[in-house]
């Protein structure tokens, strides 16, 4: 089965008068008690007016009035050449930008689930030309909005008999500019349109059951994507990582009949920029190994790789749309967790790429193990000025926050800010948590240097985070727990039930606008 996202939907500039737009579907953004639509036409502005007055649509958020031209008198040289016309809501204008930004996503998904609806094929919006944005943002946000909600994932379906049944899916999304300027609205378009795609193929990855994504999928997909990228690609088979001495990943892989890999991405701008380092969680099935998970649910474990997901589709992401001033290294550490009888048992002793050794209390406490492998490594062998890793790690952080914030955990100040803005710039927001001696306490054992879990299961978050906070030193970190959010997060018009996809866009985000930090703080 190909990794990649199920059916190509394409995303353009429609240069042509909207009225001359001939597809299924016209949509135009209304805001609230804003009963003007520009350069529609008369007939439009009426018709806009008239359902206003009625109170049949105010332009309230997420708001839709449908309408279909053909039934509506229109004047001469003013006649709407498309089968349907979208008014859709927008709400009102919000002091906070970060509102707006989320207005736009939010009113393309909904666009995206009328055109499903209708089983529209070929969908034009005209952008707000008064919105508070600017024209970049307003099309590159309204971009990934369309294309994240427009996302189905059926390849493991049977076409339906029938092609009345056929699921519904936009096949070309058009935007018009609307009056703004075109090439701003073009770039907008393209960077919206490379990091929905991205976020897409992360949650591609994570649908995709566990017997068809494996450790070798992840490395295929980096391949891949460093042939058509100026990305570099190399992936460490088992070999190379028991010369490494990487005990972590290959504890946790000695149960499973499938080899780990840990797959690394290098994009490269200039040698005297900073490297950030990204690592990603590929678990790409959990059963808990030794210590089994319950078999109710079990069947969502092939979803504990997201954190490897949005770490490659991020790699994706920047090589596309090209971030400048930074050195990017994304490692994926991959593997399976199951219970064959060479599996790891409680009271084994590991030992770490670096020599720590590790004490196994609980063998489902497996994913702080193979990111501590790559961490360790990761630092050692590139140097960054920071690092990021991104995990379904816990899921103490889901009783904590449940599916609406990221869990993050630091050990720099400047690094907190810098990812805290960038997630509520893309409507992935974080809370962070405390780190410190009194919960590395929790961590210390008789026999080892560690052990993976704590005594009892208090602050649960905290201590997988101070296992990690072992093996990177006074490197700034940060540890973006997202098994919360990594699937069935906060249910949106652009994000479905299942995998979001989340990570993606903070990472992207962040990684745009990066500052190097001032100095090394310790916490």
């Amino acid at each position: 089965m190909s990794p990649v996202h199920t059916e190509a939907v394409t995303i353009q500039l429609f240069d042509q008068e909207p009225r001359a737009f001939a597809g299924d579907l016209l949509a135009y953004l209304v805001e609230e008690d804003i009963f003007h639509l520009g350069d529609a036409g008369k007939a439009l502005n009426r018709v806009l007016q008239q359902v206003c007055d009625t109170g049949d649509f105010k332009g309230g958020k997420e708001q839709t009035f449908l309408l279909y031209p053909s039934l509506a008198a229109q004047e001469e040289g003013n006649a709407v050449c498309a089968k349907r016309v979208l008014f859709a809501g927008l709400g009102k204008q919000d002091d906070a930008i970060h509102v707006r930004r989320e207005r736009l996503r939010l009113v393309g998904g909904v666009v995206a689930q009328q055109a499903a609806a209708i089983k529209a094929k070929d969908v034009l919006v005209v952008l707000p030309k008064d919105y508070l944005l600017d024209a970049v943002e307003i099309a590159e946000c309204l971009a990934e909005g369309l294309l994240l909600g427009n996302y189905r994932f059926d390849l493991y379906k049977s076409p339906p008999k029938d092609e009345k049944d056929q699921p519904a899916r936009v096949e070309r999304f058009y935007l018009h500019d609307g009056g703004l300027s075109q090439s701003a609205v073009r770039k907008g378009l393209e960077r919206g349109r490379a990091i929905g795609e991205a976020t897409n193929a992360a949650r591609d990855m994570a649908n995709h059951p566990a017997n068809y994504w494996t450790p070798a999928e992840f490395a295929e997909y980096a391949k891949k994507l460093s042939k058509r990228t100026s990305l570099k690609c190399k992936a460490l088979d088992k070999g190379a990582m028991q010369k490494l001495g990487m005990g972590g990943i290959l504890g946790v892989n000695q149960g499973s009949a499938v080899p780990p890999q840990l797959v690394i991405l290098e994009y490269r701008t200039n040698r005297k920029n900073p490297t950030l380092l990204l690592v990603g969680k590929g678990l790409t099935f959990d059963s808990g190994g030794v210590s089994l998970k319950p078999p109710a649910g079990m069947e969502d474990m092939k979803y504990d790789m997201c954190g490897g997901a949005a770490v490659l589709a991020a790699m994706q992401a920047i090589a596309e749309i090209g971030v400048a001033g930074v050195n990017v290294v994304g490692l994926i550490p991959a593997t399976e967790n199951m219970a064959g009888a060479a599996a790891l048992k409680p009271g084994d002793v590991i030992r770490h790429y670096g020599g720590k050794t590790s004490e196994i209390i609980n063998t489902d406490a497996e994913g702080r193990l193979i990111l501590a492998d790559a961490l360790a490594y990761g630092i050692a062998t590139y140097q960054p000025e920071a690092v990021i890793d991104m995990a379904t790690l816990t899921g103490a952080v889901i009783i904590g926050l449940g599916h609406h914030y990221t869990g993050l955990l630091t050990n720099n100040d400047q690094l907190a800010a810098q990812l805290l803005e960038a997630g509520a710039q893309v409507g992935e927001p974080q809370w962070r948590l405390p780190l410190g001696p009194e919960y590395r306490k929790q961590i210390d054992s008789r026999v080892a240097d560690i052990k993976n879990a704590g005594s009892d299961r208090s602050a649960g978050t905290i201590t997988a985070a101070c296992y990690l906070q072992e093996f990177v030193g006074e490197t700034p970190w940060a540890h973006l727990d997202i098994a919360g959010t990594a699937w069935n997060f906060t249910e949106k018009s652009y994000i479905p039930k299942g995998p979001s996809g989340v990570g993606v866009r903070t990472l992207v985000a962040c990684l745009s606008q990066w500052k190097g930090l001032k100095s090394v703080e310790k916490k």
